[in-house]
């Protein structure tokens, strides 16, 4: 049984376009997933990459380009120019990692909830209020936005560590750690579905 450990940003609108496909590539497997959200902002601070905002306007012109050719191509709903974006990602990936640890509901389900609130429905998920809907939706205790929160932070921080040390770059990032086999980016689900399919 294949081992998946899952780099991601909610900030991501690469990673909100992959929707579910990987959780069900991943359970059409028997893959056992490591939910693992980091800060990619201080990802491309601490590797030299650009933020988003300071990319050259034709790397940006680009990246308009391809999220709208990907949501019409996928036919996923989709604000380009979100409400709230970038905002404050820690508090809801520290309930993603709380909720992770706690289990008995729908860990996926949550961190699409989360993706779909930014990049579908303009809403703020530094907010708790978004926050504990999304948890209670999906199956959770929505006191895990608190209860969790120290928790969540040791691991928020440490996730960062672990995706430089593993030179993760992007988001989403799908390392399948038995043979350390590398995917970047929704556009490669299907090649990972072939390759979990080939072990």
């Amino acid at each position: 049984m294949a081992h998946i450990d899952y780099y991601f940003s909610l900030l991501s609108s690469f990673t909100y376009l992959a929707g579910d496909r990987f959780a069900e590539i991943a359970a059409s497997h028997g893959a056992t997933v490591h939910y693992k959200p980091y800060d990619i902002l201080a990802m491309f601070d601490r590797t030299g990459a650009p933020r988003p905002a300071q990319r050259t306007e034709g790397r940006k012109l680009y990246r308009m380009q391809e999220l709208k050719r990907f949501a019409a191509k996928l036919d996923k709903p989709m604000k380009f120019e979100p409400a709230f974006w970038p905002t404050n990602v820690a508090p809801a990936s520290y309930a993603v990692i709380a909720a992770q640890e706690a289990g008995g509901g729908d860990l996926d389900g949550l961190v699409q909830r989360l993706l779909n609130a930014v990049w579908e429905e303009d809403k703020n998920i530094a907010e708790d209020a978004v926050i504990t809907e999304a948890l209670k939706a999906s199956g959770f205790d929505p006191m895990l936005s608190m209860t969790g929160m120290l928790k969540g932070a040791e691991v928020y921080a440490r996730n960062l560590e672990d995706a430089l040390a593993a030179g993760v770059f992007g988001s989403p990032f799908y390392i399948v750690t038995d043979t350390d086999e590398r995917f970047w980016g929704q556009d490669r689900l299907e090649d990972l579905d072939a390759y979990l399919a080939a072990l």
